[in-house]
């Protein structure tokens, strides 16, 4: 009897974690792969904390009001072993984002890419970012 009910509950069981994991790691739910888009600013802060980096990002619209926006990048220890560290980005830095808006139309988007002010462009999106076409 014991067996009979062990293997449901376990089964119940990876299925609870794994519909937690994806509805949290989905990119599809929060962002829009149809919506590009490119922002230049100057970084205000940057957010290297799990499950996903931020960083919040001071744009000037053509009327000179300024946006904050938060741009979401790979998870910490992935931007750690690219070599990408707090220090790779300082506050006041002008940067180019190149992501994908926010579903909600808030100022938020996914970041696959950055072009920092050297040309360089290091990876600092997603993994789930990997692979969509701009």
């Amino acid at each position: 009897m014991r067996n009979k009910l062990l293997v449901p509950i376990v089964a119940l069981g990876l299925l609870a974690g794994a519909a937690e994991a994806a509805a949290h790691h989905a990119f599809a739910a929060e962002f829009d792969s149809s919506q590009p888009i490119e922002l230049q600013g100057t970084v205000a802060r940057v957010e290297l904390i799990n499950p996903h980096s931020w960083i919040h990002l001071d744009v000037t619209r053509p009327d000179g009001t300024v946006e904050r926006w938060m741009i979401e990048g790979g998870p910490p220890n992935a931007l750690f072993r690219r070599g990408f560290t707090q220090d790779s980005l300082p506050v006041g830095t002008e940067i180019v984002v190149e992501g994908f808006r926010s579903r909600d139309g808030t100022l938020k988007a996914n970041g696959r890419d950055i072009t920092l002010p050297d040309g360089t462009r290091p990876f600092t999106g997603s993994f789930s970012t990997v692979g969509i076409e701009r």
